[in-house]
């Protein structure tokens, strides 16, 4: 049986900003088929320009571990406080649970998803479909008796 997919949201523009180029690609290539038109950016001195530039519909943003850890919320903070991006929707990926624990009253006053690290590429598509009010997917689950085509 065939996997029906909803429309595409083709022309919805996702910034990934990771500081790892690996994790970058695999962001891509699990967007891309999905329809959207993926930018990925490394944290940089002037992040807030480029981020202008890119234009998004949605930010996937990592918050980075060890030294770099205040990078990303440093990044969110600006982008919360920056008039012309503060309404795009936010997808927080972390692994710092207590962090996020602290924060959750202003993650979601802010409207900021936040996906915990180990995900699954279910939970991304699904983040990022919530975000972006796309409808999930309808599949036709195989071996099901009696099932019309």
């Amino acid at each position: 049986m065939k996997t029906k997919q909803a429309a595409a949201p083709r022309g919805k523009r996702v910034l990934v900003v990771n500081d790892t180029q690996e994790i970058l690609e695999l962001f891509e290539d699990i967007l891309r088929p999905m329809g959207l038109d993926v930018t990925l950016m490394s944290f940089a001195p002037r992040e807030l320009e480029r981020v202008r530039d890119a234009r998004p519909d949605l930010i996937i943003l990592d918050l980075v571990f060890g030294e770099k850890e205040q990078l990303g919320w440093q990044l969110l903070q600006k982008l919360k406080m920056d008039r012309s991006l503060a309404d795009v929707p936010v997808v927080m990926c972390t692994a710092a649970l207590r962090a996020v624990s602290e924060l959750q009253g202003y993650l979601t006053e802010q409207g900021v998803v936040v996906i915990v690290k180990p995900f699954n590429v279910d939970q991304l598509e699904e983040a990022v479909r919530s975000a972006l009010a796309i409808p999930g997917r309808a599949v036709d689950l195989p071996h099901t008796a009696g099932a019309g085509a």
